[in-house]
């Protein structure tokens, strides 16, 4: 909505400024932070009187048993910080900017239902994977559909470090978009386990796409950085920001001891959003590496569960996902160090991402 002063600048040279996409995600980025710090005491007393505590499974985790009935669904401030300081500081005629509002609010809203329902039901049983994905799936297909059909988005596919290999998908990039989404989705679903595991390589992510975004937007940084042009798309970096500063006011509540939990509702809505953002600046394939930890944990299920079946019984990890390997054994690790490890392994891997746009 501010971005509509930049029409008075005729008059007013100062507000000049508003016209910069730099200056509003940062301006996106420090207003999220703030709302979303000053409004959470707030909104965990809510929580707490409406009971939205965190069923534990304490037979599998035992060393959790202490988090049960700590609020969970605190997705819902993340979504709501992200948002508000979207629709503050960001030019809403932009196309794209309102397909990744929508996927962001689609995957919310349906971890929403299955938070509620596990909540209601007080078994830790929520939505069934068929319904979850069924919802996951409609929200990944309409997003997909507006952005190939209304935008004219091109079909063609970008590879890290091989800048000219660059093939034409046709109507399977619809399909592989949709894997992307999903696939992120319950990455980071599945990494969300312990005390602010997620969200800072949540952020960190979000960092990185902000810049491959705003680049992805900039006719001549495009192509100086021989990375797709994509015209107008450079308007959805305030919406990262906007995310970043959401999810580190989110994070100060929830670092070990965490006083809220995200939940499903902030799990999916984070995961699929990255997966929308890779997808929207053509960096599907860089999500690998920034999203490294969600890859690895992802991994870690797969092989696990894989392996579990052909040798009928045996496992690789002592527990999965693999963060919770890291908990168990005769020398345990505490939780505080397994989280900061993986915190310092996330930063090293968006360093590493953004170095591809010098790498040839």
């Amino acid at each position: 909505m501010l971005y509509n002063l930049l029409y008075l600048s005729e008059h007013f040279s100062a507000l000049n400024i508003f016209r910069y996409i730099t200056f509003r995600s940062a301006s996106a980025l420090i207003f999220a932070l703030l709302f979303t710090i000053i409004t959470g005491p707030w909104f965990l007393h809510k929580l707490s009187l409406l009971k939205f505590g965190q069923p534990i499974l304490s037979q599998y985790v035992p060393e959790h048993n202490s988090k049960a009935g700590t609020p969970t669904m605190g997705g819902i401030l993340i979504i709501a910080g992200t948002l508000l300081s979207t629709l503050l500081w960001a030019n809403l005629t932009n196309a794209y900017l309102w397909i990744t509002l929508f996927v962001f609010t689609g995957f919310g809203a349906v971890g929403f239902i299955d938070d509620y329902t596990k909540i209601r039901h007080k078994e830790n049983k929520g939505l069934s994977p068929r319904a979850k994905m069924g919802g996951l799936l409609l929200v990944a297909l309409l997003a997909v559909c507006m952005l190939l059909c209304l935008t004219g988005y091109s079909t063609i596919l970008s590879v890290p470090f091989f800048k000219q290999v660059m093939p034409d998908l046709g109507i399977w990039y619809g399909v592989f978009a949709i894997v992307v989404l999903l696939a992120s989705s319950n990455a980071v679903n599945l990494t969300d386990g312990l005390d602010g595991l997620a969200i800072l390589p949540v952020v960190m992510c979000c960092m990185v796409y902000a810049v491959f975004i705003y680049v992805a937007g900039h006719l001549n940084f495009a192509n100086y950085l021989q990375v797709p042009f994509v015209p107008g798309v450079g308007e959805v970096s305030v919406f990262c920001c906007a995310l970043m500063g959401s999810g580190l006011g989110f994070l100060w509540y929830n670092c070990f001891p965490a006083q809220v939990f995200m939940g499903d509702v902030g799990a999916l809505s984070l995961g699929g959003v990255l997966g929308f953002l890779a997808v929207l600046c053509k960096q599907e394939f860089l999500l690998i590496l920034t999203g490294g930890i969600f890859v690895m944990e992802t991994l870690s299920v797969i092989l696990q569960v894989s392996y579990f079946k052909m040798t009928h019984g045996k496992r690789i990890f002592r527990m999965t996902p693999l963060h919770h390997h890291f908990q168990k054994g005769s020398s345990p690790l505490p939780e505080s160090k397994i989280i900061v490890r993986f915190w310092i392994i996330s930063v090293l891997l968006a360093i590493m991402s953004l170095s591809v746009l010098k790498i040839r």
